[in-house]
């Protein structure tokens, strides 16, 4: 059984790395806040830097926020680079740069150990429920090798190809997703404003071409009036930036993209960068003086 490190445990490690010590595997956990309880009752060793981590682990798993975390747990004073040794794998499970990436792999790989960039799709719901789509760039050898522990936290589990890959298909995602909520956003705001029940609305559309599984979930949620956080404004916004700072770098136009950030940027304006991502339909209801549904 392969003894795992795990980087990270906050609202998505947490519950992936609980899955781990469920099929078996030891864990090595670091990070910056105290380690839940749970996890150290069932077995967790608690290691004080990442270095520690790596000296123990034949596999490194990194869950942190953004770009300079994952930089800092890899490379800084005590970071996992100087724990790493020949034939280890680092898996990065966060959502950063693919440009980035793809240089903390070369990093990586000098030290004799293997990167994969596997970002994931699916939320705390997904994290939970062990039912994550995960995104896998880097060496098949070393997919292959980590494939069984990929299948121990998500149902949808693919190798896109190269170092980056896995984080540029994650940014994909994003952009669909926040277009997508735009969608349903205005779609509800439209249907209630004209006097029509906007949860009977959904309940129809979700048996037609205009079903997904957005339109299921956070539909619901403006509905309901549920906006705490599944996947944070804030986070989604990070995600955002990469897709037009990438597409800045490509030469590309993406201006729906840009409108749903500017979105995104109107709700955290007024105070919502911890409300989940389909709260972006509060910035629509803002401009149109009406709310799809009330509390």
């Amino acid at each position: 059984m392969i003894d795992i490190g795990f980087i990270g445990l906050g609202t998505m490690g947490r519950p992936m790395a609980g899955h781990l010590q469920t099929a078996g595997h030891r864990l090595f956990l670091h990070d910056v806040a105290p380690i839940a309880p749970e996890l150290v009752a069932a077995g967790g060793v608690v290691c004080k830097s990442g270095k520690e981590v790596a000296e123990q682990a034949d596999v490194v798993i990194i869950m942190v926020p953004d770009t300079p975390h994952v930089e800092a747990v890899l490379f800084g004073p005590g970071g996992v680079a100087e724990g790493l040794s020949k034939g280890q794998i680092v898996v990065d499970m966060s959502s950063i740069s693919p440009l980035a990436t793809k240089e903390f792999a070369k990093k990586v790989e000098a030290l004799g150990a293997d990167y994969l960039d596997a970002p994931v799709s699916g939320g705390e719901v997904g994290a939970k429920a062990a039912s994550l789509t995960i995104m896998v760039g880097g060496p098949e050898r070393a997919f292959n090798a980590t494939k069984p522990v990929f299948d121990k936290m998500g149902k949808n589990v693919t190798l896109v190809g190269a170092n980056g890959d896995g984080q540029t298909t994650k940014v994909a995602n994003q952009i669909i997703v926040a277009l997508t909520i735009e969608a349903v956003g205005e779609a509800l705001l439209f249907a209630s404003k004209a006097g029509a029940d906007p949860a009977l609305v959904r309940k129809a559309l979700m048996g037609g071409f205009a079903s997904s599984r957005i339109l299921e979930v956070h539909g619901e949620r403006m509905v309901k009036r549920n906006f705490e956080p599944g996947f944070r404004i804030e986070l989604h916004q990070k995600d955002l930036d990469l897709a037009l700072e990438g597409a800045r770098a490509l030469g590309l136009s993406l201006p729906s993209t840009a409108l749903a950030q500017q979105l995104f940027s109107a709700c955290t304006a007024h105070g919502g960068k911890a409300w989940d991502h389909s709260g972006m339909v509060r910035a629509l209801e803002m401009m149109a003086s009406h709310e799809v549904a009330k509390a």
